[in-house]
């Protein structure tokens, strides 16, 4: 199994993107309805591309692709996520 990050590594990321350290923001996963703060979830890439799974049933939750200049975010696994920005 590749290693991987918690999700600590993408506080600057995307604090850039909200204006806040979204590190202790609670989500819930789509997949299997847990709860956690983004700070556990298992993070594996690049600081190109990152992709978050979800740390009970590692369905992925989100992704962050940076390239130049532009930062995208999905949250297609999230079913809601609070105080995100």
């Amino acid at each position: 199994m590749t290693s991987h990050l918690d999700g600590n590594v993408l506080a600057g990321t995307l604090s850039e993107l909200t204006g806040s350290d979204p590190s202790g923001t609670m989500s819930q996963c789509l997949g299997c309805r847990d709860v956690s703060p983004l700070a556990a979830e298992l993070v594996f890439g690049t600081p190109d591309a990152w992709v978050v799974r979800c740390r009970h049933c590692d369905d992925v939750l989100l992704v962050v692709l940076h390239h130049e200049e532009t930062t995208r975010v999905t949250l297609d696994g999230v079913r809601w996520w609070t105080d995100l920005g």
